[in-house]
């Protein structure tokens, strides 16, 4: 009898110890450069989801955030947004760890939908530079002319 006992208690613990999925999360691309970005994301969490905002830092680019669901009843759960400077582009993570994985990708979504409402389509990346002609220089075969 005590051997159920046993691997109950272990299971426990070792799905315990997981977090519920705290390894989940979602992510986006943005074109329209992080100062746009930042401030649309400020703006989703606290005005349109009207969420309480625990902690920001603009120059490291992250946001802390209390997040409610309908499902939870009311409870809040800690959520983060983190905001990835690449050239003109910025990936934007969303983490909410004690939520199922399309609670972060709904947000994304509304995230993606503020940038074009607000802001129109996404500017294009410039075009990729044109390789140059390589430099024949003075060690090169001479050619002959016919």
């Amino acid at each position: 009898m005590r051997r159920p006992l046993a691997i109950l208690s272990l299971l426990a613990v070792m799905f315990g110890t997981q977090g519920g999925g705290a390894s989940a999360k979602a992510t986006y691309e943005s074109a329209y450069g992080f100062d746009r970005t930042w401030n649309a994301a400020m703006r989703l969490v606290r005005v349109d989801m009207g969420m309480k905002i625990t902690e920001r830092d603009e120059a490291s680019g992250y946001l802390l955030f209390e997040y409610k669901s309908p499902e939870s009843g009311g409870k809040a759960s800690s959520g983060s947004m983190e905001f990835l400077r690449r050239d003109q582009q910025v990936n934007v993570v969303v983490q909410l760890p004690e939520m199922p994985q399309y609670h972060e990708q709904v947000m994304i979504d509304r995230l993606a939908r503020k940038m074009r409402v607000e802001y129109g389509e996404a500017p294009k990346a410039p075009p990729a530079p044109k390789p140059q002609p390589k430099d024949a220089g003075a060690d090169a075969p001479a050619t002959e002319e016919k």
